[in-house]
């Protein structure tokens, strides 16, 4: 019999628009051969088995199965496609280690650290990855925008400091005309703000998951802007970015952004496949850690898909290849 995967979508952020979005792409090419997949939306008003002709069915969150045509499905793994709560904050995977159900990304630990950027980089720091120097705001604690132009040399980028997609982000050059607007833009997503000083260089991003046990890095690719930088408009609106995939980059510098990026992966423990965003700083000839997406996107143009065909797989096997390592896992 195949095995029967549970692929989860929606969610209960502004981030759900995008899931959405990856879900299509998923869908279409995870492969019906190998597996039976049945699709679960996970919304703030419940969670739903939706089945191919529009019928939907609640999930029973006891034991997180579903029935079908009478029958009472149980899953044998989940493939997780929720971008932001409760899929990419560890919520989800907590719930699922408790009814020891493996899934296709990082770790419930993982997965919440490294949704907490200001986290991420501290750990990343002692690790011995590069980052550049930041600030922490809390909203029921902060005073006035004073204490960070005392703190950190300008520009800096202004983000909220849990979730993804780059939405609430600012680059502020001007602390005294632009800080204090962009600090209440991002606590209008979260109660703690991100500040890090801008490191100067090339943007690279890459894939990287675990294949039959081994650490697999996919092509890079090299994000270039026609904006100050790559925020949510950049990210989703056709024209404004270039994303070149593979980078062109000598391969000096290849190398270390991908012994980087194992090294992240080592280092937070991951599972499945990660994205990770540098800076390459030309001066210091070193990549700077930015973030770490533990649920990246999955639309047929998103980062990862390009990078999966410049590998020369294609997403039906590399989908595969994230539920065949799932499914090792179990217990």
């Amino acid at each position: 019999m195949k095995p029967n995967i549970a692929f989860v979508t929606g969610g209960y952020s502004g981030e759900s628009v995008i899931s959405y979005k990856s879900a299509v792409n998923i869908l279409k090419n995870v492969d019906r051969n190998k597996f039976d997949v049945y699709k679960i939306d996970l919304t703030p008003g419940g969670w739903w088995y939706e089945s191919v002709d529009g019928q939907r069915s609640p999930v029973e969150k006891e034991d997180f199965s579903v029935m079908h045509n009478g029958t009472k499905i149980r899953f044998d793994a989940v493939l997780i496609g929720i971008h932001g709560t409760p899929g990419e904050d560890g919520k989800l995977q907590g719930y699922f280690d408790l009814l020891n159900l493996p899934y296709t990304s990082c770790n419930a630990a993982t997965s919440a650290l490294t949704f907490n950027k200001r986290y991420t980089v501290a750990v990343a720091s002692f690790s011995g990855i590069n980052v550049s120097k930041s600030v922490i705001l809390f909203k029921d604690r902060f005073g006035s925008a004073d204490e960070v132009i005392r703190q950190l040399r300008f520009p800096v980028f202004v983000k909220p400091n849990n979730g993804g997609s780059s939405i609430g982000m600012s680059r502020v050059n001007n602390p005294s005309e632009e800080l204090g607007a962009a600090i209440e833009k991002a606590f209008r997503e979260d109660n703690q703000v991100l500040i890090e000083e801008f490191v100067t260089g090339r943007e690279f991003t890459i894939g990287v998951f675990r294949s039959n046990g081994s650490i697999v890095t996919l092509p890079f690719t090299e994000i270039k802007t026609k904006k100050e930088f790559f925020d949510f408009e950049a990210k989703y609106t056709p024209g404004l970015t270039e994303e070149v995939t593979p980078a062109q980059v000598d391969e000096v510098v290849a190398q270390k952004v991908r012994d980087t990026a194992k090294k992240v992966y080592e280092v937070f423990n991951c599972n499945g496949v990660i994205r990770i965003d540098f800076i390459y700083n030309e001066e210091k000839k070193e990549p700077f850690l930015l973030e770490i997406n533990t649920v990246p996107g999955q639309t047929n143009e998103s980062i990862v898909p390009q990078q999966v065909r410049a590998m020369g797989w294609n997403l039906t096997d590399f989908y595969s290849a994230l539920i065949d390592e799932a499914l090792a896992r179990r217990k």
